[in-house]
């Protein structure tokens, strides 16, 4: 079996205990941005999985729009990144 070679770990344990592993995050060609998909990439930049640099690359996001995921993880928790709670959560 051959295994590709790549800068940064393969695998990282999230502070609740589970494991997020590069097979985990989303394919590289989403275009539909669901709460969990924004969650799981986010974890990975904020626990160094990946770098910031490259989820932007590797997603095709802007500075902007990651930064805004980044702080909605950080005050409000994965939730906050639904549509359905932008509203409820901005007001904050």
């Amino acid at each position: 079996m051959y295994l590709k070679r790549v800068d940064g770990p393969r695998q990282i344990t999230l502070p609740d205990g589970t494991i997020l592993s590069r097979a985990d995050l989303p394919d590289p060609k989403t275009r539909r941005w669901v709460a969990s998909r924004k969650a799981v990439v986010v974890k990975a930049v904020v626990y160094g999985l990946i770098t910031e640099a490259e989820a932007l690359e590797r997603y095709a996001l802007s500075q902007e729009e990651f930064s805004l995921w980044r702080q909605a993880v950080e005050k409000h928790g994965d939730a906050a990144l639904k549509v359905t709670l932008i509203q409820k959560y901005r007001q904050l």
